[in-house]
């Protein structure tokens, strides 16, 4: 597993990137070793650990845990963890969760009244743009050019190509989120030289057919389907990738693209190497990286990458009152995220009895949310815990930090992009096939199968919901439908307004951070920023 038995060797990234980040001037980094490219890439058997490090950014927010040599300066490094952070602006301005803290900004979120300098969405836009710069520069250091003039050949070329190819898919994956959350950003590839200009700002039209040909172009270099060591990327995370990109290309670049997205849905899909997990709770364990279902999960290990963001986040801070803590295998709970009675209301009931989905924690629970800032305030989620499928604890004695993995692509969802796609006029598919998929799910669930004549957009925005909550989707989905800033669809507290209120409709993306509009003059904000 890449991202746990080689990051601790990974560090020698860092002196590396002191100065790569050229499209974030505010980022201040301090070389922690007293190594250059040129020492490191000299023999290739350096190569998997600095791509370790590459997936590690999307986990750890530094070189050790869980904190102490952040990545980047000027940000709590649990706070501005990747995934605690990506996690946060999907899905805390929407119907699935509130936060009951009251830390700097955090609230700004679900009352969608955010500006420029928060400080959680620089340190998400500055993740997402150090994730940039490291891939990068491994990028341009492993090129076919650099190989021959270190006399690297043979098999040790090869992987290099392989971990290449990685490369490229995590850039397109960082990619992809700025895509989604900021639009039109500044721009860099392994052809610029670090530190030596100021990026220019590429529009979000340009940027999408960049990942797009990128992803193209790795899909056939990555191993196949399920070929590579867990917790790399494969043919189907890149197919994943693209399908995600193309269900969305309306909101992004004005055009449809959903027969693309069904033609890449079902690459994944007719590959035949994922299959869903028979129990829907397992998806969510400490053992989850046994789940043929997950095609590309962020990994975590309770003793080798300790954070205070990412799964340590996600288990700790929803659970709270009368939650019985030793079920998650954690030392206690932080008391913070709950959902709101919209989510609540997508199920028949809160038991599971009609849907198993429904992992919900009432006992000392008020349905309604009077006080976002009270724990007790809105009923608590189940989903994420640090037991086994047998109920074993996680590795780490302590019980501080997690060994479940964050599923960020899996089987499940490309059978509702197909879904959605196909009903989106996508061609290529059929609705048959696609109620097909749809019932799997149901199936799994333990809810009632449902006929052609219900399978609709609406039914399956709420059937993403069902399937997918919690696990940072809910932002793009409420947006591709419409249904996001608008008083079609209101939640409690959207708006800051217990009943719920439509917001203004430039919120639909996020401020490019005040902070790299003063360092970089060719940057222009987004709209009603």
């Amino acid at each position: 597993m890449i991202t746990i038995k080689t990051i601790r060797k990974a560090g020698i990234l860092t002196a590396l990137l002191a100065i790569a980040s050229s499209c974030v001037q505010d980022l201040d980094r301090t070389p922690a070793f007293d190594v250059t490219s040129a020492t490191v890439y000299a023999d290739p058997s350096n190569y998997k650990s600095v791509l370790a490090k590459l997936y590690a950014v999307l986990a750890v927010s530094g070189q050790q845990g869980p904190a102490g040599k952040p990545d980047i300066s000027g940000i709590d490094e649990g706070t501005s963890n990747y995934i605690r952070l990506l996690w946060c602006l999907q899905e805390l301005p929407t119907d699935e969760a509130v936060i009951g803290w009251n830390d700097q900004t955090i609230q700004d979120f679900h009352n969608l009244r955010w500006t420029s300098s928060d400080g959680f969405i620089t340190g998400m836009y500055n993740r997402i743009f150090y994730l940039v710069a490291a891939s990068n520069e491994f990028i341009r250091e492993t090129s076919d050019e650099k190989l021959a003039s270190r006399n690297i050949t043979g098999q040790a070329a090869a992987d290099a190509r392989t971990y290449r190819a990685e490369a490229r898919f995590l850039r397109a994956l960082a990619y992809s989120h700025a895509i989604d959350l900021f639009g039109s950003v500044p721009f860099v590839t392994e052809a610029d030289a670090p530190g030596s200009f100021l990026p220019r700002q590429i529009s979000r039209t340009e940027l999408f057919s960049y990942v797009e040909s990128e992803l193209k172009a790795i899909e056939n270099e990555l191993a196949a389907s399920r070929a590579a060591e867990y917790g790399r990327a494969d043919r189907a995370a890149a197919q994943t990738l693209l399908a995600k990109l193309y269900l969305n290309a309306q909101v992004y670049t004005g055009t449809a693209r959903y027969t693309d997205a069904v033609t890449y849905a079902s690459r994944v899909i007719q590959a035949n190497a994922y299959a869903l997990e028979p129990n829907y709770l397992n998806l969510f364990l400490a053992d989850n990286n046994t789940s043929r279902e997950i095609i590309f999960p962020v990994t975590f290990d309770g003793l080798r990458t300790q954070t205070y963001g990412g799964m340590t986040f996600l288990i700790h801070a929803p659970v709270g009152g009368s939650m019985p803590v030793a079920q998650f295998g954690i030392n206690g709970g932080w008391g913070g995220l709950r959902t709101t009675k919209a989510l609540v209301n997508q199920f028949p009931d809160v038991t599971g009895a009609t849907d198993k989905r429904a992992l919900f924690y009432t006992q000392g629970q008020s349905l309604e949310i009077n006080d976002i800032t009270q724990f007790t305030d809105g009923y608590a989620i189940t989903k994420f815990r640090n037991v086994t499928s047998t109920g074993r604890a996680g590795s780490d004695p302590s019980g501080n930090f997690p060994d479940t993995d964050f599923p960020l692509f899996r089987l499940a969802e490309v059978y509702l992009i197909y879904a959605e796609a196909v009903l989106r006029g996508g061609t290529g598919g059929d609705a048959a096939t696609a109620l097909t998929y749809v019932n799997a799910l149901r199936a799994r669930a333990g809810a009632p199968a449902i006929t052609a004549s219900a399978l609709t957009t609406d039914f399956l925005l709420g059937e993403r919901s069902r399937e997918l909550y919690w696990e940072a989707k809910r932002r793009t989905d409420l947006i591709r439908y419409g249904r996001f800033t608008n008083a079609t669809y209101l939640w409690p507290w959207k708006g800051g307004v217990k009943e719920g209120r439509a917001v203004e409709d430039f919120r639909t993306l996020y401020p490019i951070p005040a902070s790299d509009l003063v360092a970089n003059p060719n940057l222009k904000q987004n709209p009603g920023y």
